[in-house]
């Protein structure tokens, strides 16, 4: 039996010596798409940060095991180039540096190259661009910069597109998106899913619409940094309805 694509053992971690998260299990295969699901303040957006391996989190114990290999102690540049995708919440912009421009050096380093033929990547970004219905001038603009939130999660959709990870985290893609914007940036994930099947995708949100649009194979609740509970698609409809106070611990 091959080894799951992504593992968390007994994860635990911290922010200015404030504990966040308290022991997270969690095993994706290849191709799966999980959602992690809680009230503010659980610890969600943390786990994708400590994953990718943001300076800002230290973890004091636990694993986290990429195809097997044990990355816990890896730069956030590292794990990137071996294939782990972070798409923001609040994606940053870039002044001076073209959307090609980004894209250019981070696919270079994506695949290990000194240099990338600017040509390929126009080729390849224009295709992409046409398949997620974004207007090709959008590749001459400087990062995120004027960019409304639906342009920014989608240029996310865009750089997950290119960058081909072998599992993608989106943190709360569906913030502050409208309903038809929600509906695109899905369908572009669904797209990027299409072309690359044994992608992982972990699914950070409040939400239930966005996993209307994406079924999760598993949801997953996160309180007070643990997971509580696990269960299908079902789980989310469920939480919709009663919230997440009949999942947290009671306290001894």
């Amino acid at each position: 039996m091959s080894e799951p694509l992504l593992e968390l053992r007994n994860l635990h971690a911290e922010a200015d010596g404030a504990s966040i998260l308290r022991g997270v299990d969690l095993v994706v295969n290849e191709g799966e798409v999980h959602a992690l699901m809680g009230p503010n303040g659980a610890g969600k957006s943390t786990l994708a940060n400590v994953v990718m391996g943001h300076p800002g989190y230290t973890v004091t114990a636990g694993e986290i095991l990429l195809n097997g290999e044990n990355i816990a102690a890896w730069t956030p540049d590292e794990r990137a180039r071996a294939g782990i995708f972070l798409a923001f919440q609040y994606p940053e912009a870039i002044s001076g540096v073209s959307v090609v421009q980004f894209l250019r050096q981070a696919i270079a380093a994506r695949k290990g190259l000194e240099e990338l033929s600017i040509l390929e990547v126009r080729l390849n970004l224009a295709e992409w661009m046409d398949r997620l219905g974004m207007d090709p001038a959008f590749a001459e603009r400087h990062l995120n910069e004027g960019f409304s939130g639906g342009e920014r999660k989608r240029n996310e959709v865009l750089q997950m597109a290119l960058l081909e990870p072998a599992i993608a985290f989106l943190d709360e893609t569906d913030s502050g998106l409208d309903i038809d914007a929600l509906r695109i940036v899905a369908r572009g994930v669904r797209t990027v899913r299409d072309q690359n099947p044994p992608m992982g995708v972990v699914i950070v949100t409040h939400y239930v619409k966005l996993l209307e649009e994406i079924e999760p194979d598993r949801v997953h609740i996160l309180v007070d940094g643990q997971i509580v509970h696990s269960g299908s698609a079902k789980l989310a409809q469920q939480i919709e309805l009663e919230g997440y106070d009949a999942w947290r611990p009671v306290s001894a």
